[in-house]
């Protein structure tokens, strides 16, 4: 097999752009308006939301520039996929943590966003939404337009972001007008979210055959063949979205378990001692 040499840095001065109005937008936003529009005694914003848009800024950058950006297009389909897992499983919940309840709130200041929306955001057409998204951004005819057209490459990429958007909605909205679904319902909904995807995987994973013709006609790095980078990316759609999702599973159940156990924890122990140290002259 010949070695594919590594691809040279290339500069892009459009995702540069995209980065930087996202970063100096969130900036702007907290320091001109969130004092005008925050509610009265509300913080403007929190460290943890701060460093939450930090974090899911760096990634579209890591996501969307060299050398990530340059593989996906021009050599492996496996970095495609991991592209797409990072902007729609680390980048969407990330940007929405970051976001305070009042700067949502704004954006969607149309009432016909705002109600559009709030019914996108419920159980059932969040997760039929995403993975209609899903499905359609991986057919082989979008796949390959995409990559022959960057007008076409952004607009999928921009699809498939606001679906995840949408489908993580639910689960870390910022806003009481469209609230978080209850944590038993949290992991129902992300158990769904985890075997939906499954099955396109299991198309890449199993393929005998090459789904995609732009790859089958373009050098691949890391020793890989056509059909077995498809198979990594099709692993990596159901290997890494599926521990991501799990990951989350766990950490909604243990902090559930944690706060009906609280919930639940008798007090006539610490009344007891509250008794007794009143007694003793330590407590008022």
């Amino acid at each position: 097999m010949v070695a594919v040499a590594f691809p040279s840095w290339t500069a892009h001065p459009d995702v540069w752009l995209l980065v930087g109005l996202f970063a100096a937008g969130y900036a702007i936003a907290i320091v001109r308006l969130g004092p005008k529009w925050a509610a009265p005694g509300q913080a403007v914003v929190t460290r943890f939301q701060i460093i939450c848009w930090s974090l899911g800024v760096l990634a579209m950058w890591i996501a969307s520039d060299y050398p990530v950006h340059d593989i996906a297009e021009r050599y492996n389909f496996s970095i495609h996929m991991m592209q797409h897992l990072i902007l729609s499983m680390v980048v969407a919940p990330l940007l929405l943590l970051g976001t305070p309840a009042w700067l949502l709130r704004t954006i969607l200041r149309p009432r016909w966003l705002f109600s559009t929306v709030r019914t996108l955001s419920r159980f059932i057409p969040a997760l039929l939404i995403f993975n209609l998204v899903l499905v359609f951004t991986h057919w082989p005819l979008v796949v390959d337009a995409a990559l022959h057209s960057g007008v076409v490459h952004f607009a999928v990429h921009a699809l498939l972001f606001v679906s995840s958007l949408i489908v993580w909605m639910p689960l870390v909205s910022p806003l009481p007008e469209i609230p978080r679904l209850v944590p038993v319902l949290q992991m129902v909904y992300l158990f769904a979210w985890s075997v939906v995807p499954t099955v396109p995987a299991s198309f890449l994973t199993f393929g005998s055959s090459p789904l995609y013709k732009f790859y089958t006609h373009v050098p691949h790095l890391f020793g890989l063949s056509t059909l077995e980078d498809q198979q990594a990316a099709g692993l990596i759609m159901k290997i890494g979205a599926g521990l991501l999702l799990w990951l989350v599973i766990a950490v909604v159940f243990f902090r559930w378990a944690s706060e009906e156990e609280r919930a639940n924890t008798p007090r006539h122990g610490l009344d007891d001692m509250d008794r007794e140290l009143t007694q003793m002259g330590l407590r008022r």
